[in-house]
């Protein structure tokens, strides 16, 4: 039973809802993160557009296999695919929504994906959550954290250097993370 609730939290914390919950949460998410409104509320039209171009493309493969992160119109891509042809259209597609500034691409080709794998990296993510959401120091809410094959993608805005050098330590001393790769950046001063 443990192992069922763990699995449900997993999958709810690792982003598993409809696009139109994903957006109204985001909204309401940036009235306390480090970015302003408008800035939410279009990155998450430029999240939605993609995975609506990721559902239509290849009978849905895309939006099953390949996460977007969008952070003032920088996209982070992550996520298996099976081949790099697939790798390139992901980030094809991306390019082509309006507002793109800039596209991230860590997609893994990985042909043997598998749920066990898959759970493994949820249940590192929700570890790495979980100590970010209880250390005083940092404002969690400002990041977002995707974990594929054990490597840990951090993207976000920080408050100062030590908040962010706080949070690429907290998920690199994570048990089973094999390294964290940081998009996150330092707020800058108004």
């Amino acid at each position: 039973m443990k192992q069922i609730i763990v699995v449900v939290i997993s999958l709810i914390l690792t982003g598993c809802s409809s696009l139109a919950a994903t957006g109204i949460t985001s909204v309401g998410y940036s009235l306390v993160q480090e970015r302003s409104v408008g800035n939410a509320i279009d990155d998450v039209t430029i999240s939605t557009k993609i995975n609506a171009h990721y559902l239509k493309e290849m009978n849905g493969k895309l939006f099953k296999h390949v996460a977007v992160e969008v952070l003032e119109g920088r996209v982070l891509l992550t996520g298996n695919v099976q081949s790099p042809d697939d790798r390139v259209e992901a980030v094809r597609i991306a390019w082509q929504v309006e507002g793109v500034k800039e596209v991230i691409n860590e997609i893994q080709i990985n042909q043997k994906e598998s749920l066990e794998n898959y759970m493994k990296d949820a249940l590192l993510t929700t570890q790495i959550r979980g100590k970010l959401f209880l250390n005083g120091d940092v404002k969690s809410i400002n990041y977002s954290i995707d974990t594929v094959n054990r490597i840990v993608y951090v993207m976000g805005i920080a408050a100062s250097r030590e908040e962010l050098d706080a949070v690429n330590h907290t998920a690199s001393t994570v048990k089973g993370v094999k390294k964290v790769v940081s998009y996150a950046r330092i707020k800058k001063s108004k």
